[in-house]
């Protein structure tokens, strides 16, 4: 009959004991992945061979029934640790409910995670770590001996280890986490964090468990290109799963009393109609915060990430690539603290998330789309980018060929909205989407990443209409309609040939008035398109300083439109350029005094002034430019 053993010093079933049984059997029952009669043939042999039965199936029973111990059990110090100890860890394999899995201690390495960083070298036992393996989304999972909590799974081995050898972070490095005091607004990290390397290679470089993300919603294509954009960071491996949809800043306090150590925990990159989510273990847990994981995600310090319930659907086995299958669920807090030996979590709090808003207008159909985006240096552009691309590939009509015209806004606190307007179609080297996608991405980050900005970005807000069929238009010629030789005060037209992609060729004409103030002499006319121009309206600096808000908002509002033929007229009179302003026709006397600052200061100083006579339709994406000669005479003139 299965009686209950208590556990005791020197029985050599004690987590923690030194005296173990040199032949010990253990059985855990693993559900579906083992059979009952597997079961009692397991116990029959080890009853046969006089094997110790540490726990029982009815103690084994009883510990999974109560859970893991209490974080509020006290502490195992790293001085008493030994080889030779065993110890308890908790995970989630499949639901929500922990389950233990035996530990046995090989030994502390001294300074593996760095100077003064011991880590403990542990194996796992058990049907189904001894299956699964060391798996991605254990980091953080508790490890106890008895009642007191030792610290966390964290580590694995290179890729293809055989057994299930791990190592776990001590709680005490831990706690320096728990006692960041708790800061109501935090600054923001910049730079992410390189994967840990070894000089004996990558196989058995000592490496964080992997934080597995789940990517709900997102096609292939856009997988890929976050993977490639998050190679090195550690947040590469994306994994199988699904998001809760969840409303942004709903709070859930039922979802949150369900949390215990081992429980799984999920950081929301992005949430919303799409979701990123990465996935750890809760290691400890008060009344006020949590800690997990055991290692960094990116290491960025300060953070603000919606921190969600998390449910394992499965768990799934391989020797390249084991990880948790699972559902994110309700928001119950916020993690504010990425450090080097867990990550904090603070029950209640509300995550800082910029809000995006994309249209996309296909024909007669409309489909909007909602997502909130961190807010982290490190991520924010590449998370941004990944959400656009998945927005303009989520359409049956997205084709090779189509094009895209991205307007909108870029909501920054303290400033007037930015403009977003830009142009991507097929034929450009890219996919349109994804060259729609960078581009009004490359709008953002210039604002984003702009030293000078203070406010937080409060918004984005896009439309893309969707055009099916390639938008390019080429500049072939064009001339005057009347004779170069004209008079100041002239009202003089100039005829372009545009060829549209695959479609005959057409004239537009465009009329300007040359400036009365002009002397006699030769006068070029630039027709060109919009980024000629914008390029001969900002010249390079001599020596270029990163650019302020300022001017980084003033350049996007003074870009021209890419769908337009513009005429210009490059005037022979000194053009300055400062603040993203361009100012033409400068006075000598204003030039003189802004010489000195070219080199100190943002000044650029041109002989030559550009200033837009005149513009019209294009009638799609123009590219092309030509410089015709006028010929002005004095005296009055002929229309």
């Amino acid at each position: 009959m299965c009686r209950p053993r208590a556990y005791g010093a020197g029985s050599g079933l004690y987590p923690g004991s030194r005296d173990r049984p040199e032949r010990r059997f253990t059985v855990i029952d693993v559900g579906n992945g083992m059979k009952d009669n597997r079961l009692r043939l397991f116990a029959s042999a080890a009853l046969l061979m006089g094997m110790a039965w540490p726990g029982s199936l009815c103690s084994q029973s009883a510990d999974v029934a109560a859970g893991p111990p209490p974080s509020t059990g006290g502490f195992f110090p790293l001085s008493e640790v030994h080889r030779g100890m065993t110890a308890i860890a908790w995970t989630v394999f499949q639901g929500t409910k922990p389950e233990p899995m035996q530990v046995e201690i090989l030994g502390v390495l001294k300074g593996a995670r760095g100077p003064g960083h011991d880590m403990i070298l542990a194996q796992l036992h058990g049907a189904k770590p001894e299956y699964t393996g060391v798996v991605a989304g254990m980091s953080g999972s508790p490890v106890y001996v008895g009642d007191k909590l030792l610290g966390s799974l964290s580590y694995r081995i290179g890729q293809f280890s055989k057994d299930p050898i791990a190592g776990i972070t001590p709680i005490a490095q831990m706690l320096e986490v728990r006692d960041i005091p708790i800061a109501e607004h935090t600054q923001l990290a910049e730079l992410p964090r390189a994967k840990q390397s070894s000089p004996m290679g990558e196989e058995t470089a000592f490496t964080p468990m992997e934080t597995p993300l789940v990517m709900s919603g997102f096609h292939p294509d856009a997988i890929s290109l976050w993977k490639q954009k998050m190679a090195g960071t550690g947040l590469e491996m994306v994994a199988a799963g699904g998001g809760a949809g969840s409303k942004p800043g709903k709070l859930v306090s039922a979802a949150a009393a369900g949390i215990i150590p081992g429980s799984a925990v999920s950081a929301q990159l992005v949430r919303g109609d799409l979701e990123i989510a990465a996935t750890c273990t809760v290691t400890y847990i008060d009344p006020k915060q949590l800690l997990a994981c055991g290692h960094p995600f990116l290491q960025a310090g300060p953070v603000s990430l919606p921190m969600t319930a998390t449910e394992v659907i499965a768990t799934l086995a391989s020797p390249l690539n084991a990880f948790k299958i699972v559902n994110t669920g309700q928001t119950i807090g916020a993690f504010t603290e990425d450090r080097d030996a867990a990550i904090r979590g603070v029950l209640g709090a509300t995550a800082h998330m910029i809000p995006v808003h994309i249209a996309v207008r296909s024909g007669q159909k409309t489909r909007k789309l909602s997502v909130e985006v961190l807010d982290l240096p490190s991520l924010t552009a590449q998370a941004m980018l990944v959400s656009l691309y998945e927005t303009l590939l989520q359409t049956n009509e997205s084709a090779a060929d189509m094009s895209y015209h991205v307007t909108g806004s870029i909501d920054v606190e303290g400033y007037p909205p930015s403009p977003v307007d830009v142009w991507a179609g097929g034929g450009e080297g890219l996919p349109p989407q994804l060259a729609a996608a960078m581009l009004a991405g490359d709008r953002f980050q210039r604002l984003y990443s702009n030293g000078a900005r203070q406010g937080s970005v409060r918004a984005v807000n896009l439309n893309v209409e969707a055009i099916p069929r390639r938008t390019s238009v080429d500049l072939e010629s064009a001339r005057f309609t009347s004779g170069n030789i004209v008079h100041p005060g002239d009202t003089v037209t100039v005829e372009a040939t545009l060829r549209p992609w695959q479609q005959p060729e057409r004239n537009v004409r465009v009329a300007f008035k040359v400036p009365a103030r002009l002397q006699a002499g030769n006068l070029r006319v630039l027709v060109s398109d919009s980024g000629t121009l914008d390029r001969t309206m900002s010249q390079p600096r001599v020596m270029p300083r990163p650019v302020d808000m300022e001017t980084t908002l003033t350049e996007a509002r003074n870009q021209h439109t890419q769908d337009r033929i513009y005429i210009s007229l490059l005037v022979p009179e000194t053009q300055a350029g400062m603040e993203g302003q361009t100012l033409s026709s400068v006075p000598i006397s204003l030039a003189n005094a802004l010489e000195p600052m070219r080199a100190a200061q943002d000044v650029t100083l041109n002989g030559e002034s550009a200033e837009p006579a005149a513009d019209a339709p294009a009638g799609g994406v123009l590219n092309g430019f030509q410089v015709l000669t006028l010929r002005l005479e004095s005296g009055g003139g002929v229309d």
